[in-house]
């Protein structure tokens, strides 16, 4: 058996670690005044600037005068109402609520959508019509956009540690004292963050008994561990003088997956993660991210909400036809969900158009021996199941149209990989190709500009992962403008 050399700790003397398990949560309790203040400041500046952005051909040229001929009580008045609305609809839907994540965003679009429909006040106040409705429309959008911004940067510097309704998954890799502690003071303090699944260790350790209970494997079947279970981050407890050897193993293998690996010291060299100082349950940890994560992200967040909201706005009349049509010409339903991987393997419904015959995934088992992608993957040029509007649809990609509700849902980004299907990820043998699960799938993507009329699998892998370690703003634009043309000629889509 190997032996452990720790250091001389009071908790070698730890005797019972209850069995890792999801712990209870702390009484939720409500966002301070700090958000209150931020949603008046977005409802504020929302009003102001869509004002300006409905009048920027008849603004006067004196500015003074301006501003004395439109600030008066009156719309002072009207602007305290309406504040005060804004944020009563933000009360009404939780949003106030430090456990208001689940299924936030939709309930941010409503609460945003019934605030700025008392935007309609300023409509039936303004005597020379200069606020119509128009800038109803938005205010809203604006205000959507701000109140995302502002509550982005709220949580980034006020709470250090996110919230979430779905237990993020932790594998901790060890079992001697350290896991002992990390399992235990978890419990004590109380998380409803993370849900321990089990520990890993170097073949051999000594493990206590009630530890034991829950290994899951050696640090040689990490990867395979990775590949069985939906894992979301990985903490390294052990010992680092006798063990550094295995810990950069460990980090390696994470950094291969694409999963979140934290560690109790800076001793260690990461190759491609992004290293970031935090803490968690009075653990003062490193983390190593798969990712880039900073402010950019609220930006293409924000870009996600306006586009697809933007988007469904326009397009509504074209959705109303499509319905239509499949509805006359085939049996079945209009939208088609299918359970996909997103982000972190988390499983979502992703909606489509439906294109193909009823019970088509019943069918698909006789279909598989004709399979013409390589790899896990399943795709026929001239699949027999797709209907005549769904052969219109596919070669145009408007069958892609209804996951922009995906977008505002948060399962999904306007750019990113595009989501697999649980059956195509269930034939997945190797850790490597989990790293496309470290960012959240997208509508279109690099592969779908570039290379769509290919259907190697490997050739997809390699361009998600072009675009995860290349990833910026500017890409995301260049690709939303490439999908154009390439969606007008009709090259495919997946």
């Amino acid at each position: 058996m190997q032996a452990r050399h720790e250091v001389s700790s009071p908790l070698r003397d730890f005797k019972s670690v209850p069995a890792p398990t999801t712990v209870s949560a702390r009484p939720a309790s409500q966002h301070g005044w700090h958000y209150r203040a931020a949603d008046v400041l977005a409802a504020t500046i929302s009003v102001a600037l869509a004002f300006l952005i409905s009048n920027l051909n008849s603004l006067p040229p004196d500015v003074g005068g301006f501003l004395a001929l439109r600030v008066s009580v009156k719309n002072l008045l009207v602007m305290a109402i309406f504040a005060f609305a804004w944020v009563g609809f933000f009360h009404a839907f939780g949003l106030y609520h430090k456990r208001a994540h689940r299924r936030a965003n939709l309930r941010l679009i409503a609460a945003t959508l019934c605030g700025s429909s008392y935007a309609v006040l300023f409509v039936f106040t303004s005597r020379a019509g200069a606020f119509g409705f128009g800038a109803v429309v938005w205010c809203w959008l604006i205000g959507l956009v701000l109140t995302l911004v502002f509550r982005f940067l709220l949580r980034t510097f006020t709470e250090p540690v996110a919230t979430s309704s779905d237990p993020r998954h932790v594998l901790v890799v060890g079992t001697g004292a350290r896991a002992a502690r990390v399992a235990a003071e978890l419990q004590r303090l109380g998380s409803e963050n993370y849900q321990l699944l089990g520990f890993v260790d170097t073949a051999g350790a000594l493990a206590t008994p009630q530890l034991e209970s829950k290994l899951l494997g050696d640090l040689a079947q990490l990867e395979q561990i990775f590949l069985r279970n939906r894992i979301d981050e990985v903490l390294i407890t052990l010992p680092l003088k006798s063990c550094y050897g295995e810990v950069q193993q460990a980090i390696e293998i994470c950094e291969r997956a694409g999963v979140e690996c934290k560690y109790l010291s800076d001793i260690f060299r990461p190759s491609s993660s992004r290293v970031v100082s935090e803490e968690i349950s009075g653990f003062r940890v490193t983390s190593l991210k798969p990712t880039h994560h900073d402010a950019r992200f609220v930006v293409k967040r924000a870009i996600d909400v306006a586009g697809a909201s933007a988007g469904l706005m326009v397009l509504s009349p074209l959705l109303v036809i499509i319905a239509v049509a499949i509805k006359l010409t085939s049996g079945g339903p209009v939208i088609f969900g299918q359970e996909r991987h997103g982000r972190n393997r988390r499983r979502f419904r992703m909606y489509k158009f439906r294109t193909m015959v009823n019970r088509a995934e019943q069918l698909q088992r006789l279909l598989e021996p004709l399979n013409e992608a390589a790899g896990p993957i399943f795709k026929i040029k001239n699949d027999p199941r797709v209907t005549r509007v769904g052969a219109l649809l596919r070669r145009t990609s408007m069958d892609e149209l209804p996951q922009l509700f995906n977008v505002l849902k948060g399962e999904m980004s306007l750019v990113g990989p595009r989501p697999l299907p649980v059956r195509d990820v269930s034939k997945f043998d190797e850790g490597w190709l989990l790293r496309r699960f470290c960012v959240v799938p997208g509508l279109t993507g690099l592969w779908q500009v570039s290379r769509r009329k290919t259907i190697d699998f490997e050739d997809w892998v390699r361009s998600d992962f072009e675009y995860i370690d290349n990833w910026s703003l500017r890409l995301d634009i260049r690709i939303l403008l490439k999908t154009i043309p390439v969606v007008v000629k009709g090259t495919g889509a997946v």
